[in-house]
C-alpha cells in the first residue's frame, strides 16, 4: 500500500487509473510476493497477508514505510487494478468474508493490474498530437484492452496477457518514434535497457532519448533536460532529478518518480504529482 497521495488531475482520461486504496482490500499487501532486501525488510509468499496489514485492511505503518524497510511498498503502483478487482469484479467481496474466492482473486489482481498499466499508457498516447497518425489503431487497442478489464473473474486464467502486452508494446514504440522524430535529429539519443546505474548526468540533454527500460538506478540527473524522452519502464530508483525538466517526457508514472529523488525545481508532467518525501 503506497504512502504517496494519489494524483488527480481532472479530464485527462486517467481518473480510474490511480489507486483508490480506500476500495481496495488491500489486495497488493496480499497478493504480492515480497524480498527481504532494501525495498522490503521481510520475505512474504504470495497468498500470505503482509503482518502490517490490520483487520480493517489497511496498513499499520502506513506512514513509516520508509523508515521501517518498506520503501518498496511506497512506490508500488496497481493503477487502479486493486479497486477494479475488489469493486467491480468481486462486487464488492473481499478475500477474508469469502475465502473461497481468495485464491482466484489473488490471481487475477497481478493480470488487472498489468492490463491497467497498459491502459494509463495507451491513454497517455491519445493526447499525443504527433501521434495522431496512430490514434485510430490505439484507440482500438484501448478499447480492447478495456473489455480485457471487464472479463469476469473465471475467464482471466485463459487470457493471454503477454502476448497482449506484447502487440500494446510494438504499438507504443511507433507512437514513441513517431512523437521524438519532431525532435532535432541530433538529439535521438538511443539508451534502451543500458545500463546507467550511478551515471554521471548531470545537466544532460537527453531531450528525446530512448531510454525504455534503462537502469538509472541512482544515477545523477540534476538538471537533465529529459523532455520528449521515452521513459517506459525507465528505473530511477534514488536517481537525483532535483531541477530536470521531465514536462513532455513519453510514458512516466507516478511509481517512477516516487522511486526517484527531486525537489521542487524538478518540471514534472501535469498528468503526476510531487512525491511528499521530495525536498523542497
Amino acid at each position: 500500500m503506497p504512502d504517496e497521495e494519489p494524483t488527480t488531475v481532472p479530464g485527462d482520461g486517467r481518473e480510474t487509473l490511480r489507486a483508490d486504496c480506500a476500495n481496495c482490500f488491500a489486495l497488493c499487501c496480499v497478493a504480492l510476493t515480497l524480498t527481504a532486501s532494501s525495498d522490503f525488510a521481510i520475505d512474504k509468499d504470495a497468498g500470505r497477508p503482509c503482518p502490517n496489514l490490520q483487520d480493517d485492511f489497511r496498513c499499520g505503518i502506513h506512514t513509516r514505510l520508509r523508515p521501517k524497510g518498506f520503501s518498496g511498498c511506497t512506490v508500488y503502483d496497481c493503477f487502479g487494478a486493486g479497486q477494479k478487482v475488489s469493486q467491480e469484479t468481486y462486487g464488492g467481496r473481499d478475500w477474508r468474508s469469502s475465502p473461497d474466492l481468495a485464491a482466484q482473486m489473488f490471481q487475477v489482481f497481478p493480470v488487472m493490474r498489468q492490463l491497467h498499466e497498459l491502459l494509463w499508457y495507451l491513454t497517455e498516447a491519445l493526447t499525443l498530437p504527433d501521434a495522431r497518425p496512430l490514434h485510430a489503431e490505439i484507440r482500438r487497442a484501448l478499447e480492447a484492452t478495456e473489455r480485457h478489464t471487464s472479463r469476469p473473474a473465471v475467464d482471466f486464467a485463459e487470457l493471454d496477457v503477454a502476448g497482449h502486452r506484447d502487440r500494446v508494446a510494438g504499438l507504443l514504440q511507433r507512437t514513441s518514434e513517431l512523437v521524438r522524430a519532431t525532435a532535432p535529429r541530433r538529439k535521438k539519443r538511443n539508451h534502451r535497457g543500458a545500463d546507467l546505474i550511478g551515471a554521471r548526468l548531470r545537466g544532460a540533454d537527453l531531450r528525446a532519448a530512448d531510454l525504455r527500460g534503462a537502469y538509472l538506478i541512482a544515477a545523477d540527473l540534476t538538471g537533465a533536460d529529459l523532455r520528449l524522452a521515452d521513459l517506459i519502464g525507465a528505473d530511477f530508483r534514488d536517481a537525483d532529478l532535483s531541477g530536470a525538466d521531465l514536462t513532455g517526457s513519453l510514458f512516466l508514472t507516478q511509481a517512477q518518480l516516487n522511486a526517484a529523488k527531486g525537489n521542487a525545481r524538478t518540471a514534472l508532467p501535469t498528468s503526476l504529482g510531487r512525491p511528499p518525501h521530495w525536498v523542497a
